[in-house]
């Protein structure tokens, strides 16, 4: 079955163990989308690579939405199988990246709807026209002599995702963890780029206030 064939290559995450390595060798260096048109020419070993290539951002752009690593997982199987699925839909126009992140995306919104009931709150912007501006956010990368204090960084950061609405949240997901551009996510979303950029300063508004606290209690 196509899911078998899927959860298993997540799993074990191939490390090139095919004995034609010439052939992956080829295939290493190409671009997503050449590789999404290999992978639609029945080459598998395509879609292999492109799994190696986004197992790990799309794990860190889920769990950063959900906040449950379970559900994070089950999630990651069901992008891949779409993408496995649904792979001859998928047309050059569009970057693989956007529409591999559309995919999790609406599984990512829709799992969270499924599981939460609406929050009531209200979040007033600070900034009333809406400015674009930087807000600082922890490096994702921690060094090996900082495990401990990463790791909780890491906690109060996701604590503090999780307290602002899924509208920002999201949004500033794709840009601040993801790294993608505001082009890219007014695409993944859907939105006009005007909302973009106004979600993003609103929902680092949010976090900033929040993850001061926290520093400010730790730093005490």
């Amino acid at each position: 079955m196509q899911s078998t064939y899927v959860i298993k290559h997540l799993n074990t995450a191939r490390k090139n163990t095919n004995p034609n390595t010439r052939y992956l060798d080829a295939l290493n260096p190409m671009s997503d989308e050449d590789l999404m048109s290999q992978f639609q020419a029945g080459t598998v070993e395509a879609f292999d690579i492109l799994v190696g290539r986004y197992k790990d951002p799309l794990t860190n752009y889920i769990y950063r939405f959900l906040g449950d690593m379970k559900e994070c997982e089950d999630l990651l199987q069901e992008t891949f199988l779409r993408v496995y699925r649904n792979r001859h839909s998928y047309r050059r126009i569009a970057r693989f990246s956007t529409w591999l992140y559309t995919i999790a995306g609406n599984l990512a919104r829709s799992e969270y709807r499924k599981r939460k009931r609406r929050r009531i709150s209200s979040l007033q912007s600070v900034n009333k026209n809406d400015e674009e501006y930087e807000m600082e956010v922890p490096d994702e990368t921690f060094s090996p002599d900082k495990d401990t204090e990463s790791s909780i960084q890491d906690f109060y950061i996701q604590e503090a995702l999780a307290q602002i609405p899924e509208e920002f949240r999201e949004v500033v997901v794709l840009r601040d963890v993801q790294q993608l551009s505001y082009e890219e996510i007014a695409e993944i979303t859907g939105l006009p780029m005007g909302t973009v950029k106004s979600r993003i300063n609103r929902g680092r508004t949010k976090l900033q206030i929040l993850l001061k606290d926290i520093y400010f209690v730790q730093e005490e």
